[in-house]
């Protein structure tokens, strides 16, 4: 099993264990995230976007010059932003902390 930390706008923290290849937008939305991947991982909008913990973002894999083109469309995105339907869950980030963003904007969809 996996360790998710999800911390809300609100400050909230919730705990989750995940199987190691869920993606993490399937975990979130499991645990009542106000995520809502309205593409379904296909990284045609930027409603998944989560921060990651400064710590946790270098184990990630890179991002693709896909996603980060979805990022630029994303409200308050920061260095270490992602699309969180592009992270699988790995054993190697067992334990990883994610913010989600007061703020949800996908610009696709104005």
């Amino acid at each position: 099993m996996v360790s998710v930390r999800f911390i809300t706008a609100k400050g909230e923290k919730v705990e989750v264990a995940a199987e190691p290849g869920q993606r993490l937008l399937e975990v979130a939305q499991g645990a009542g995230m106000p995520l809502e991947g309205t593409c379904e991982g296909q990284m045609a909008c930027s409603t998944c976007h989560v921060v990651v913990a400064a710590e946790w973002f270098d184990k990630l894999k890179p991002a693709s010059d896909d996603e980060d083109d979805m990022l630029d469309l994303a409200a308050n995105v920061t260095r270490t932003s992602r699309l969180s339907c592009q992270i699988e869950l790995t054993e190697a980030l067992d334990g990883i902390e994610v913010r989600i963003p007061a703020v949800a904007n996908d610009m696709q969809r104005r």
